[in-house]
């Protein structure tokens, strides 16, 4: 896939998400809705609207086409997933966590806002994303809607992403380094988990069979550890105006990081290698031609700039 066909159908995916999302996050109450506290969902729009690569959706909507499905279901489920995403970043921007007063090239929703009120949006978006995944509008299987309730559950909590959030402070005040093994633990669960789970949702609603869900899993671990170690560099090498977020903050915190364990260049061949074996999965697969997006999003995030 050339580079112009691939970023217009990027852009294409995350216009389509947007237009769910800002439907979602709308200020208007929904049917069982008491009401909207107008403070809260600006700060939840703040959050979420308007920025972003959308990678964890376009993931979601693009496993779930190049296994032969195209409706609003993969959409409404990517939709879902970035609520968590940006629930995830408000509260990792809090002062009790990196504190970070800038995201996407402007304040953070805590300095745009308030604590209690950016703490309150990231609670409402988390569970935003489970009432759209459990609506009949995202499929029309219920069992399918409960394993998608109960894979992100798995993805974004205890052994999954906030699990690993919590080794990541852990690790910022432990004496030792840690060893190889335990970064990528950490790193695995901290961002991987997400990633990944956003391939499964997709395999998962198009109904996939065993050989394309191990490998597309094996695709979407391999993405999500490339994803981390792409922005471990560019936190060492990336200046704050490109990145639109605090450059340099890994080493200054001392977090456990790739780039830490295997200096630039054996963080850069680790990525290549994640890279092959993305696109060696993709085709292991079988989702032969139709996969051929999936390939180049692991390209994209191995080369991104911010």
């Amino acid at each position: 896939m050339d580079a112009a066909a691939f970023k217009a159908r990027l852009a294409e995916t995350a216009a389509a998400v947007e237009r769910i999302l800002d439907d979602l996050l709308s200020s208007e109450a929904r049917p069982g809705e008491i009401a909207r506290p107008r403070g809260l969902i600006h700060a939840m729009r703040y959050a979420t609207l308007g920025g972003g690569k959308r990678l964890r959706p376009v993931l979601a909507v693009e496993t779930a086409r190049a296994l032969g499905r195209f409706d609003r279901g993969p959409l409404r489920a990517g939709a879902a997933i970035e609520c968590v995403h940006a629930y995830s970043l408000i509260h990792d921007d809090l002062p009790a966590m990196d504190d970070d007063d800038l995201r996407r090239g402007r304040p953070t929703t805590h300095k745009a806002f308030d604590e209690a009120t950016a703490i309150l949006a990231g609670d409402a978006l988390q569970t935003l994303a489970f009432e759209i995944l459990a609506d009949p509008d995202t499929d029309a299987s219920a069992k399918t809607r409960a394993e998608l309730c109960l894979r992100l559950a798995r993805a974004a909590g205890l052994a999954g992403m906030v699990g690993g959030q919590m080794l990541d402070v852990e690790a910022e005040t432990t004496p030792a380094l840690l060893s190889l093994k335990e970064i990528s633990e950490l790193q695995a669960m901290k961002t991987g988990a997400l990633l990944a789970f956003s391939v499964d949702a997709g395999a998962l609603l198009a109904g996939s069979d065993a050989q394309a869900s191990a490998a597309l899993a094996t695709y979407g671990s391999a993405v999500g550890r490339a994803f981390q170690i792409a922005d471990d560099l560019l936190d060492a090498e990336g200046d704050t105006a490109t990145l639109g977020k605090r450059a340099g903050k890994d080493a200054a915190r001392h977090k456990a990081t790739l780039v830490a364990a295997l200096g630039l260049d054996g963080a850069r061949r680790e990525l290549a290698r994640l890279v092959e074996e993305a696109k060696a999965a993709v085709e292991a697969s079988g989702a032969g031609k139709s996969g051929g997006m999936l390939s180049a999003i692991a390209e994209f995030v191995a080369s991104r700039k911010s």
